[in-house]
């Protein structure tokens, strides 16, 4: 998320990976409103395998499984989220709007002061290497 100058990515870890960030988040959504793995994927410009690898992470990481796949025919079949993926998706949000009322203060002001708008043109190369 990016607040004003700063970016900040909260990020969940369960044991070496990440269980939850910004990018997983998304994915939730998109599978909510899509009800489909592969249509939030394509929603998102994400490969289907990249998406389900998403999916395993996230069903392996938490302790109940975020995401239901609904196999089968007829108008049911797809993927959902569960309780468990509603609340975690809902609490990770919440999370986001805790830490951007957080990094608002002084030392963001004084830093703010400090930058430039838009950097300034990049110098060629040659401007830095001096004939030696």
């Amino acid at each position: 998320m990016q607040i004003d100058i700063l970016k900040v990515k909260a990020q969940l870890l369960c044991g070496g990976e990440f269980a939850m960030g910004p990018g997983k988040a998304d994915l939730l959504e998109a599978i909510e409103r899509e009800r489909s793995i592969s249509g939030a994927g394509r929603a998102l410009s994400m490969s289907y395998r990249r998406t389900w690898l998403l999916v395993d992470s996230m069903n392996r990481c938490w302790k109940e499984k975020l995401i239901d796949t609904i196999h089968g025919g007829g108008k049911e079949r797809g993927a959902r989220l569960t309780e468990t993926g509603r609340a975690v998706l809902k609490a990770y949000r919440a999370l986001e709007a805790e830490i951007a009322q957080s990094v608002q203060g002084e030392a963001l002001d004084m830093l703010r002061g400090f930058l430039r708008d838009e950097p300034l043109p990049r110098q060629p190369m040659s401007e830095h290497i001096s004939d030696a």
